[in-house]
Parts: structure tokens; C-alpha cells; sequence
């Protein structure tokens, strides 16, 4: 039920409008409830297609695009999501480790722009926006280490940086977490507000007509 009370007051949702306040501090956390821990979660993939969204009701669409990454030895034309320049992002790289113990794809966080940069192996061929020639020609000295999770089908990591490691935001009213998907597609993301307005209006129809036939 708490889930429907967020469609009581629209938010703006447009990449260009929104404030870094509405996303990661304790501006949303009052439309929450008061039992779940206010926390982010961002999803992106290899090819562009990423999902930001938050336990105050925040459910948006993050597109990757091609930049020029100006991390230490960046490379030029890399996939590229912008999180907003949230003050405090914590610069550095994030390596996967995949179950051979190769590490092939890269996720760089650049405090400088703000942004998540996605450097993903072209072992099976250039077949993804996110497939470079190689990882950056030099990295960050603040790097964490993860294991890729899954399948050639299916790949992935969680992560979820603590104070001081690549990605972390300092000053955010709960925890950041991060999925990388580094083979496959995003999955299909959770309704939008407006959805679960509908689906809120047609299970209350639904009460409705059972409750007259009672």
C-alpha cells in the first residue's frame, strides 16, 4: 500500500531537472517508510541502458553515452553515465574478477564530472557500446576488486563501496549500491510511479466489485 502513496505527489523525473538533493540525500526519505533504511541503487550494462532508483520511490532511466573518460590514462569514446556530480562521489576503479581470475572490465568512478565510466572486454567481439580495445592504459590508485558473477549469458557484479572506496558518496542518507552488468541485457526495470498508479486504481476496482458480490 505504501508503494501508491508516492503517486500522490508527482515527481520530476527528467535527467536535466532533477537535484542530486532528491536522489541521494534525506530530502525523499519522508515519503518513505519509516521501517526501511533510505538506500540507492544503480544498475548499468555494457550496452548503455541503466536504472537509478531509491526507497523513497525514485525509478528513473540512466542512459550511457560515448566521452572522452578524463581519468588517469582514460581512453577516449567510452560509455559514460552521468550520476548527477553527486558532491562527495569518491574517485577510483573497480575491477572485475572473473571466475578464471582474469580481470577484463573496468567501472571507473571520476569525481571530477561526476560520472561512472564502463569499460567492458571485447573478448567476444565489439558487440556492446561498452567494448573498448582494452581498460584504461593507467588506473586510479584507489581501486576495489570484485568477482563477475554468473555466465557468458548473464554477467554481473554487486557492489556496495564503503567509506573512502571507489564510488562511495560521502554525506548520502544511506548506503550506495551498484550492479554491473557486464554480459547480457539489463533486466526489465520495476514499474514506474505512474504504473503502479494504475495497478493501485485496478486492484482497488477489483476489491470493490468483490466486496458488493460479498
Amino acid at each position: 500500500m505504501q508503494k501508491f502513496l508516492f503517486c500522490l505527489a508527482p515527481l520530476a523525473l527528467s535527467l536535466t531537472t532533477l537535484l542530486h538533493a532528491d536522489l541521494y540525500s534525506a530530502a525523499q526519505i519522508t515519503a518513505a517508510a519509516t521501517a526501511t533504511q533510505f538506500s540507492v541503487q544503480i544498475t548499468v550494462d555494457e550496452h548503455g541502458v541503466g536504472r537509478f532508483t531509491n526507497t523513497a520511490g525514485t525509478n528513473i532511466a540512466v542512459t550511457g553515452t560515448l566521452r572522452n573518460d578524463p581519468g588517469p590514462g582514460g581512453l577516449n569514446n567510452v560509455l559514460t553515465y552521468s550520476l548527477l556530480n553527486p558532491p562527495g562521489l569518491v574517485a577510483g576503479d573497480v575491477l572485475l574478477r572473473d571466475a578464471g581470475g582474469s580481470i577484463l572490465d573496468v567501472i571507473r568512478f571520476n569525481s571530477s564530472n561526476g560520472t561512472l565510466v564502463f569499460y567492458s572486454d571485447n573478448v567476444d567481439g565489439f558487440d556492446a557500446l561498452g567494448d573498448t580495445p582494452g581498460p584504461p592504459r593507467l588506473l586510479y590508485t584507489n581501486r576495489s576488486t570484485i568477482p563477475e558473477i554468473g555466465t557468458e549469458q548473464f554477467n554481473f557484479g554487486s557492489y556496495t563501496p564503503l567509506n573512502g572506496e571507489p564510488g562511495f558518496v560521502a554525506g548520502e542518507a544511506g548506503p550506495v549500491m551498484y550492479t554491473f552488468i557486464s554480459d547480457g541485457n539489463t533486466p526489465s526495470p520495476v514499474p514506474e510511479p505512474s504504473t503502479l498508479c494504475l495497478l493501485g486504481t485496478g486492484l482497488v476496482g477489483m476489491l470493490a466489485r468483490v466486496r458488493s458480490r460479498l
